[in-house]
Protein backbone atom coordinates (compact mmCIF):
# COMPACT_ATOMS: atom_id res chain seq x y z
CA UNK A 1 0.00 0.00 0.00
CA UNK A 2 1.23 3.78 -0.45
CA UNK A 3 -0.19 7.15 -0.08
CA UNK A 4 -1.62 9.24 -2.85
CA UNK A 5 1.11 11.56 -4.60
CA UNK A 6 -1.18 14.99 -4.04
CA UNK A 7 -2.97 14.51 -0.75
CA UNK A 8 -2.44 13.97 2.82
CA UNK A 9 -5.05 11.53 3.43
CA UNK A 10 -4.54 7.76 3.12
CA UNK A 11 -6.44 6.21 0.10
CA UNK A 12 -5.99 2.32 0.09
CA UNK A 13 -4.60 1.15 -2.97
CA UNK A 14 -7.52 -1.00 -4.14
CA UNK A 15 -9.49 1.70 -3.89
CA UNK A 16 -7.82 3.95 -5.86
CA UNK A 17 -7.01 1.17 -8.49
CA UNK A 18 -10.79 0.35 -9.19
CA UNK A 19 -11.18 4.36 -9.88
CA UNK A 20 -8.48 5.08 -12.04
CA UNK A 21 -9.01 1.53 -13.98
CA UNK A 22 -12.57 2.90 -14.46
CA UNK A 23 -11.88 5.94 -15.92
CA UNK A 24 -8.73 4.35 -17.69
CA UNK A 25 -11.44 1.92 -19.60
CA UNK A 26 -13.87 4.50 -20.49
CA UNK A 27 -11.17 6.64 -22.36
CA UNK A 28 -9.55 4.27 -23.83
CA UNK A 29 -10.13 2.79 -27.73
CA UNK A 30 -10.46 -1.41 -26.69
CA UNK A 31 -10.87 -3.88 -29.20
CA UNK A 32 -14.20 -5.21 -28.92
CA UNK A 33 -14.48 -4.84 -25.58
CA UNK A 34 -17.93 -3.57 -23.69
CA UNK A 35 -16.69 -1.32 -20.96
CA UNK A 36 -19.33 0.00 -18.42
CA UNK A 37 -19.82 3.85 -18.26
CA UNK A 38 -20.81 3.31 -14.74
CA UNK A 39 -19.50 2.34 -11.42
CA UNK A 40 -21.17 1.91 -8.47
CA UNK A 41 -19.25 1.91 -5.27
CA UNK A 42 -21.22 0.36 -2.29
CA UNK A 43 -20.68 -0.78 0.85
CA UNK A 44 -21.39 -0.24 4.98
CA UNK A 45 -21.63 3.39 5.61
CA UNK A 46 -19.04 5.99 6.95
CA UNK A 47 -16.16 3.84 5.80
CA UNK A 48 -15.08 6.83 3.42
CA UNK A 49 -16.43 6.04 0.15
CA UNK A 50 -17.70 9.73 -1.27
CA UNK A 51 -14.55 11.27 0.97
CA UNK A 52 -11.92 9.02 -0.83
CA UNK A 53 -13.79 9.00 -4.08
CA UNK A 54 -12.94 12.92 -4.55
CA UNK A 55 -9.58 12.98 -2.95
CA UNK A 56 -9.19 10.53 -5.92
CA UNK A 57 -10.49 12.56 -8.80
CA UNK A 58 -8.36 15.16 -7.01
CA UNK A 59 -5.20 13.60 -7.37
CA UNK A 60 -5.86 12.37 -11.68
CA UNK A 61 -6.52 16.30 -11.65
CA UNK A 62 -10.07 14.90 -13.09
CA UNK A 63 -12.96 17.68 -13.34
CA UNK A 64 -15.67 16.03 -10.85
CA UNK A 65 -19.48 17.05 -11.97
CA UNK A 66 -21.66 16.41 -8.76
CA UNK A 67 -24.85 15.43 -8.47
CA UNK A 68 -26.52 14.56 -5.06
CA UNK A 69 -29.04 12.95 -4.12
CA UNK A 70 -31.66 15.28 -3.66
CA UNK A 71 -31.46 16.57 -6.79
CA UNK A 72 -32.99 13.09 -8.27
CA UNK A 73 -36.59 14.29 -6.96
CA UNK A 74 -38.38 17.20 -8.15
CA UNK A 75 -42.33 18.60 -8.20
CA UNK A 76 -41.78 19.22 -11.90
CA UNK A 77 -42.15 15.49 -13.63
CA UNK A 78 -38.73 14.87 -15.66
CA UNK A 79 -36.44 17.44 -14.47
CA UNK A 80 -34.20 14.91 -12.85
CA UNK A 81 -33.61 13.33 -16.01
CA UNK A 82 -33.15 15.99 -17.95
CA UNK A 83 -30.94 17.59 -14.93
CA UNK A 84 -28.69 14.64 -15.32
CA UNK A 85 -28.53 14.65 -19.22
CA UNK A 86 -27.91 18.39 -18.75
CA UNK A 87 -24.48 17.57 -16.55
CA UNK A 88 -23.42 15.07 -18.43
CA UNK A 89 -23.33 16.73 -21.60
CA UNK A 90 -21.47 19.79 -19.28
CA UNK A 91 -18.61 17.32 -18.21
CA UNK A 92 -18.36 16.49 -22.26
CA UNK A 93 -18.04 20.11 -22.68
CA UNK A 94 -15.28 20.09 -19.67
CA UNK A 95 -13.28 18.07 -21.77
CA UNK A 96 -13.10 19.96 -25.10
CA UNK A 97 -11.77 23.25 -22.73
CA UNK A 98 -9.92 22.14 -20.42
CA UNK A 99 -8.18 19.17 -22.16
CA UNK A 100 -8.69 16.90 -19.05
CA UNK A 101 -10.43 13.91 -17.65
CA UNK A 102 -14.21 14.81 -16.64
CA UNK A 103 -15.73 12.55 -14.27
CA UNK A 104 -19.71 12.80 -13.47
CA UNK A 105 -20.16 11.50 -9.97
CA UNK A 106 -23.80 11.08 -8.20
CA UNK A 107 -23.58 10.49 -4.27
CA UNK A 108 -26.09 8.33 -2.34
CA UNK A 109 -27.75 6.94 -5.87
CA UNK A 110 -29.98 4.33 -3.35
CA UNK A 111 -31.33 7.26 -1.34
CA UNK A 112 -32.16 9.29 -4.44
CA UNK A 113 -33.36 6.70 -6.88
CA UNK A 114 -33.89 3.71 -4.63
CA UNK A 115 -36.98 1.88 -3.21
CA UNK A 116 -36.47 1.30 0.23
CA UNK A 117 -40.11 -0.22 1.37
CA UNK A 118 -43.50 -0.43 0.52
CA UNK A 119 -44.02 2.88 2.23
CA UNK A 120 -41.54 4.50 -0.03
CA UNK A 121 -43.27 6.43 -2.68
CA UNK A 122 -41.86 5.03 -6.35
CA UNK A 123 -42.12 8.22 -8.40
CA UNK A 124 -42.58 9.10 -11.93
CA UNK A 125 -38.86 10.76 -11.67
CA UNK A 126 -37.33 7.60 -9.88
CA UNK A 127 -38.33 6.00 -13.02
CA UNK A 128 -37.28 8.59 -15.72
CA UNK A 129 -33.61 8.72 -13.02
CA UNK A 130 -33.08 5.08 -13.57
CA UNK A 131 -34.03 5.13 -17.27
CA UNK A 132 -32.23 7.98 -18.17
CA UNK A 133 -28.52 6.32 -16.70
CA UNK A 134 -29.72 3.30 -18.59
CA UNK A 135 -30.15 5.32 -21.69
CA UNK A 136 -27.03 7.01 -21.37
CA UNK A 137 -24.95 3.97 -20.08
CA UNK A 138 -26.48 1.72 -23.81
CA UNK A 139 -25.40 5.25 -25.71
CA UNK A 140 -23.16 7.42 -24.32
CA UNK A 141 -22.12 9.42 -26.97
CA UNK A 142 -25.74 10.34 -28.07
CA UNK A 143 -27.18 12.08 -25.14
CA UNK A 144 -29.83 14.96 -25.91
CA UNK A 145 -31.69 17.31 -24.21
CA UNK A 146 -35.39 17.43 -24.61
CA UNK A 147 -36.24 20.10 -27.45
CA UNK A 148 -33.06 19.94 -29.05
CA UNK A 149 -31.13 17.95 -31.41
CA UNK A 150 -27.06 17.74 -31.92
CA UNK A 151 -25.22 15.30 -34.30
CA UNK A 152 -21.91 15.70 -32.72
CA UNK A 153 -21.20 12.90 -30.98
CA UNK A 154 -20.13 13.54 -27.29
CA UNK A 155 -16.79 11.77 -25.75
CA UNK A 156 -17.86 9.02 -23.39
CA UNK A 157 -17.87 10.57 -19.76
CA UNK A 158 -17.26 7.89 -16.92
CA UNK A 159 -20.12 7.53 -14.31
CA UNK A 160 -19.31 6.78 -10.66
CA UNK A 161 -22.00 6.83 -8.52
CA UNK A 162 -21.89 5.62 -4.66
CA UNK A 163 -24.49 4.58 -2.08
CA UNK A 164 -25.10 2.12 0.75
CA UNK A 165 -27.27 -0.92 -0.52
CA UNK A 166 -27.66 -1.05 -4.14
CA UNK A 167 -30.38 -4.51 -3.76
CA UNK A 168 -32.39 -1.13 -3.43
CA UNK A 169 -31.80 -0.35 -7.28
CA UNK A 170 -33.81 -0.72 -10.42
CA UNK A 171 -31.96 -3.94 -11.16
CA UNK A 172 -31.31 -3.47 -14.99
CA UNK A 173 -29.49 -0.22 -14.38
CA UNK A 174 -26.88 -2.18 -11.76
CA UNK A 175 -26.54 -5.44 -14.68
CA UNK A 176 -23.06 -6.39 -15.95
CA UNK A 177 -22.23 -4.21 -19.38
CA UNK A 178 -23.82 -1.11 -17.50
CA UNK A 179 -22.35 -1.04 -14.78
CA UNK A 180 -18.88 -1.98 -12.81
CA UNK A 181 -19.94 -3.19 -9.26
CA UNK A 182 -17.00 -2.65 -6.52
CA UNK A 183 -18.46 -3.68 -2.36
CA UNK A 184 -16.04 -1.38 -0.16
CA UNK A 185 -15.93 -2.47 3.71
CA UNK A 186 -12.14 -1.61 4.33
CA UNK A 187 -9.57 -4.96 5.75
CA UNK A 188 -8.55 -4.33 9.03
CA UNK A 189 -5.27 -3.37 7.61
CA UNK A 190 -6.59 -0.90 5.35
CA UNK A 191 -8.76 0.60 8.50
CA UNK A 192 -5.18 0.77 10.34
CA UNK A 193 -3.31 2.38 7.32
CA UNK A 194 -6.45 5.24 7.31
CA UNK A 195 -6.46 5.75 11.10
CA UNK A 196 -2.21 6.17 10.88
CA UNK A 197 -3.18 8.62 8.40
CA UNK A 198 -5.92 10.29 9.93
CA UNK A 199 -3.75 10.63 13.64
CA UNK A 200 -1.04 11.32 11.96
CA UNK A 201 -0.53 14.75 13.63
CA UNK A 202 -0.97 13.54 17.05
CA UNK A 203 1.66 11.41 17.02
CA UNK A 204 -0.40 8.06 18.07
CA UNK A 205 1.69 4.98 17.50
CA UNK A 206 0.67 1.55 15.42
CA UNK A 207 0.15 0.36 18.88
CA UNK A 208 -1.95 2.89 19.72
CA UNK A 209 -4.05 2.73 16.73
CA UNK A 210 -4.72 -1.05 17.07
CA UNK A 211 -5.25 -0.54 20.64
CA UNK A 212 -8.22 1.94 19.64
CA UNK A 213 -9.43 -0.63 16.96
CA UNK A 214 -9.43 -3.35 19.47
CA UNK A 215 -11.78 -0.89 21.85
CA UNK A 216 -14.19 -0.45 18.69
CA UNK A 217 -13.81 -3.03 16.16
CA UNK A 218 -17.34 -2.62 14.33
CA UNK A 219 -17.03 1.20 14.14
CA UNK A 220 -16.61 2.46 10.83
CA UNK A 221 -13.45 5.01 9.47
CA UNK A 222 -16.31 8.34 10.29
CA UNK A 223 -16.38 7.13 14.10
CA UNK A 224 -12.78 7.62 14.80
CA UNK A 225 -13.09 10.83 12.66
CA UNK A 226 -15.46 11.64 15.39
CA UNK A 227 -12.78 11.18 17.87
CA UNK A 228 -10.78 13.75 16.70
CA UNK A 229 -13.23 16.20 16.01
CA UNK A 230 -14.80 15.90 19.48
CA UNK A 231 -11.32 16.10 21.25
CA UNK A 232 -11.81 19.85 20.23
CA UNK A 233 -15.08 20.25 22.10
CA UNK A 234 -13.55 21.33 25.45
CA UNK A 235 -10.90 24.09 23.98
CA UNK A 236 -14.16 25.78 21.82
CA UNK A 237 -16.11 25.50 24.53
CA UNK A 238 -13.80 27.44 27.36
CA UNK A 239 -13.29 30.15 24.20
CA UNK A 240 -17.19 30.49 24.14
CA UNK A 241 -17.97 31.21 27.35
CA UNK A 242 -14.93 33.63 27.57
CA UNK A 243 -16.52 35.33 24.77
CA UNK A 244 -20.25 35.60 26.21
CA UNK A 245 -23.05 34.08 24.15
CA UNK A 246 -23.96 37.45 23.06
CA UNK A 247 -20.65 37.97 21.23
CA UNK A 248 -20.35 34.89 19.04
CA UNK A 249 -21.04 37.02 16.24
CA UNK A 250 -18.69 39.38 16.45
CA UNK A 251 -15.31 36.82 17.18
CA UNK A 252 -16.88 33.93 14.02
CA UNK A 253 -18.62 35.83 11.33
CA UNK A 254 -17.98 39.79 12.04
CA UNK A 255 -14.28 39.99 13.02
CA UNK A 256 -13.61 43.46 11.72
CA UNK A 257 -10.76 42.51 9.40
CA UNK A 258 -9.37 40.14 12.27
CA UNK A 259 -8.31 37.23 11.32
CA UNK A 260 -11.38 33.84 11.97
CA UNK A 261 -10.25 32.35 15.35
CA UNK A 262 -7.63 29.90 15.62
CA UNK A 263 -7.78 26.82 18.10
CA UNK A 264 -4.03 25.34 19.06
CA UNK A 265 -3.75 21.44 17.80
CA UNK A 266 -5.30 19.53 21.34
CA UNK A 267 -3.07 16.88 22.26
CA UNK A 268 -4.36 13.55 21.87
CA UNK A 269 -3.13 10.06 23.26
CA UNK A 270 -4.94 6.46 23.14
CA UNK A 271 -6.37 7.06 26.93
CA UNK A 272 -8.12 10.30 25.71
CA UNK A 273 -9.31 8.87 22.70
CA UNK A 274 -10.99 6.22 23.96
CA UNK A 275 -12.74 8.57 26.33
CA UNK A 276 -14.03 9.90 23.60
CA UNK A 277 -15.18 7.06 21.50
CA UNK A 278 -17.04 5.03 24.64
CA UNK A 279 -19.22 8.80 24.93
CA UNK A 280 -19.35 8.68 21.00
CA UNK A 281 -20.38 4.93 21.25
CA UNK A 282 -23.21 5.82 24.29
CA UNK A 283 -25.08 8.77 21.88
CA UNK A 284 -25.24 5.76 19.06
CA UNK A 285 -26.81 3.48 21.68
CA UNK A 286 -28.94 6.10 22.95
CA UNK A 287 -29.93 6.70 19.10
CA UNK A 288 -30.39 2.89 18.68
CA UNK A 289 -32.54 2.34 21.62
CA UNK A 290 -35.79 2.26 19.80
CA UNK A 291 -36.86 4.65 22.86
CA UNK A 292 -39.45 6.46 20.77
CA UNK A 293 -41.03 3.81 18.87
CA UNK A 294 -42.29 3.30 22.76
CA UNK A 295 -43.94 5.91 22.53
CA UNK A 296 -45.70 6.23 19.17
Amino acid sequence: MQKTMTTDYYVPERFRDVVALHIAKNFAHLPKVQVPLLLGIHGPKGQGKSFMLEEILKSLGANSILIGAGELESPDAGEPGRLIRLRYREAAELIKVRGKVAVLVIHDIDAGAGRWSGLTQYTVNTQLVNATLMAIADNPNNVQLPGSYDMTPLPRIPIIVTGNDFSKLYDPLTRDGRMNKFFWNPTHEEKTAILQSLFSDDRLSLRDIEQLLNCFPKQSIDFFAAIRSRAYDDQILIKIKGWGLENLNKHLVNYDGEIPPAFASTPLNVDVCIHWGQHIASEQAAVNSGLVAAYM
